[in-house]
């Protein structure tokens, strides 16, 4: 029996894998070196936000202390940082992971979207004399970014783009515990779409109601886009979960 299918598909992956180390050793080169631990931390971090990192990837303390050029005391120090975020696994004798999520994290991840982001936008009533115009400017560029992704058929940039969306969103706040929070929260969002048979599925139908919520955000009509939002994020819950349960992927049994 042929195994071509198998061959092409670990050459695939490994290929992928190659392309994310040589990303995550340009990321080195453009950060301070600061904190060490915490710097390799946000590097993973934002590999696993922008869909580099799946949900099962094992983590090589070999290949990483040589891209990141940390010591091995220093990225196991990373991994602890994540790990206490939720973002990496520690499996006996196999090694480090990215966690794969269930039905349990959907409800729970959307449940803390809703009180964050749409609490920001009805927020906004309150601080709009304090809200400069160009505050908005970065999300008219992720919206932009994501229409430009899709008509040159790179979904992975648009759920890319999409995700800075949210993030500037939650940035209108100017709260920099709630930045750190949705840091953590976005990059555990993304391991949930991982589920979803293809980006576009999963991305295109929030294209135009980015910018829908964006124009209303421009319009000062700050309650009409937080009812918009709220409805924006039961409609993407449910579909993350549809896919979910399509897909057999139930919450594991507790005793």
């Amino acid at each position: 029996m042929s195994t071509g299918g198998a061959e092409d598909t670990a050459a695939d992956t490994d290929t992928g894998r190659q392309a994310w180390l040589r990303t995550v050793a340009a990321d080195v080169a453009r950060l301070d070196r600061s904190s060490s631990a915490e710097r390799a931390a946000d590097i993973l971090r934002r590999s696993i936000t922008e869909g580099a990192l799946p949900p099962g990837a094992q983590l090589s303390e070999v290949e990483l202390t040589e891209v990141l050029e940390v010591s091995r005391n220093t990225l196991r120090e990373a991994f602890r940082l994540l790990t206490h975020e939720g973002l990496l696994v520690y499996k006996l004798h196999r090694g480090v992971f990215v966690p794969e999520l269930d039905e349990h994290d959907v409800i729970d991840l959307y449940r803390l979207r809703r009180v964050l982001e749409v609490d920001v936008v009805r927020g906004l009533a309150d601080r709009d004399p304090e809200l400069p115009g160009g505050r908005l400017e970065p999300l008219h560029d992720d919206v932009e970014a994501a229409e430009a992704a899709a008509s040159a058929d790179r979904w992975p940039a648009v759920g890319t783009a999409n995700m800075r969306f949210h993030q500037h969103l939650i940035g209108l706040a100017d709260s920099a515990r709630m930045d750190a929070m949705t840091g953590r929260l976005l990059a555990e969002l993304r391991l949930l779409f991982h589920v979803i048979a293809t980006p576009r599925e999963l991305h295109e139908p929030y294209i135009a109601r980015n910018r829908g919520l964006f124009e209303l955000l421009e319009a000062r009509k700050y309650e009409q886009a937080a009812a918009d939002l709220h409805q924006y994020l039961l409609d993407s819950e449910q579909g993350i979960l549809t896919a979910f349960r399509d897909k057999g992927l139930r919450p594991p049994a507790t005793t």
